[in-house]
């Protein structure tokens, strides 16, 4: 008997380990699906993508705010310098020009002057007197003492204008005179001088002005002649 039941052991031990123990992973027997990936992962990707968004925005507008203060810093410092010269320039103005007044006071003493040394000079022509040309003489020094001084100290310089170009900024017409020899308004005479101080004109020219004769229009006879259309004698 003991035998017997030595062999029923065995079968059972047998039969026993072809069992499977319950505590075995049995995943693939399920079919369950495996997700690696957080839950969450999906949102906060969306998340980062429209904050990186915004970022973007707000950097491109504070960008585009420190190009338009930039041009708006350099429009203002340009001013500025303009600014700056401007009264720098006015400034030296008002120095080298501050005797203006008083120059254009002496300027018809100067006339007056060079007009008595041409009375003078006239006068000593028709009756020469020792005395009288040592007069004129003087009186010829001391008005080109006075000019120089006042040319070379002060900057009035007097200018000639006889046969010079006619320049309504230097010149005041005040006689004219036709003439055929010439194609533009030409000075032919100073009748009294004038003046600049520095690079300015502070007293135009009074002269005498010729002018080009009007030109006869194309086409037009000249005058005495007859015409195309005239009838026949």
């Amino acid at each position: 008997m003991s035998k017997h039941t030595s062999h029923r052991k065995e079968a059972c031990s047998e039969h026993g380990s072809a069992e499977v123990h319950p505590s075995e992973d049995t995943s693939e027997n399920t079919g369950a699906p495996e997700d690696d990936a957080p839950p969450n992962q999906a949102p906060e990707a969306a998340g980062e993508a429209e904050e990186a968004g915004g970022l973007e925005e707000k950097v491109a507008a504070l960008e585009a705010q420190l190009a338009e203060a930039r041009d708006q810093f350099l429009r203002k410092a340009a001013d500025f310098e303009n600014f700056r010269k401007r009264i720098n320039r006015e400034k030296q103005e008002a120095i080298e020009f501050a005797n203006q007044a008083l120059l254009l006071d002496l300027i018809p003493i100067i006339d007056d002057l060079e007009r008595a040394v041409k009375s003078a000079e006239s006068r000593a022509e028709a009756s020469p007197s020792p005395d009288f040309t040592g007069l004129c003489e003087g009186i010829g020094m001391i008005e080109k003492r006075l000019v120089s001084q006042l040319e070379h100290k002060w900057g009035l310089k007097r200018f000639d204008s006889a046969g010079a170009a006619f320049d309504p900024t230097r010149h005041e017409a005040i006689m004219m005179e036709k003439s055929g020899e010439i194609t533009e308004p030409v000075v032919q005479e100073d009748l009294i001088k004038g003046y600049m101080l520095k690079d300015r004109v502070i007293r135009s020219a009074k002269v005498k002005v010729l002018m080009p004769e009007s030109p006869r229009a194309e086409g037009e006879p000249p005058e005495g002649a007859g015409g195309s259309d005239s009838p026949p004698a």
